[in-house]
């Protein structure tokens, strides 16, 4: 996912992130200026969804023109294929101390 903030916010004439705290409190989202920082700077790693509410309708937007997908990077993190035949030196190796044998009975 690419957090898209701050060209909604440009797109809505928020130039900096202290105008848009500035009226995310006038609709009642009191945020700290660390978290401010964290939302304008970067991609965050989590939002509440009642502040998601809030930053758009502050914006005039949706969740989805915040949170842009991105399938490229979902593709480009899966496993490659491994090869169909395996040579005696790309087999998996046993792990040490996995070789116990059956208590006497």
């Amino acid at each position: 996912m690419r957090w898209n903030l701050r060209m909604k916010a440009a797109e809505a004439g928020i130039w900096k992130s202290t105008e848009l705290r500035r009226r995310l409190a006038e609709a009642g989202l009191e945020i700290s200026s660390g978290k401010m920082s964290g939302l304008w700077a970067g991609t965050p790693t989590t939002i509440r969804l009642d502040d998601l509410d809030v930053v758009c309708a502050v914006l005039d937007c949706t969740p989805s023109d915040l949170l842009i997908c991105e399938p490229q990077v979902v593709a480009s993190r899966k496993p490659k294929k491994a090869a169909t035949a395996t040579s005696p030196s790309t087999r998996p190796r046993p792990a040490p101390g996995r070789r116990r044998t059956k208590p006497p009975v």
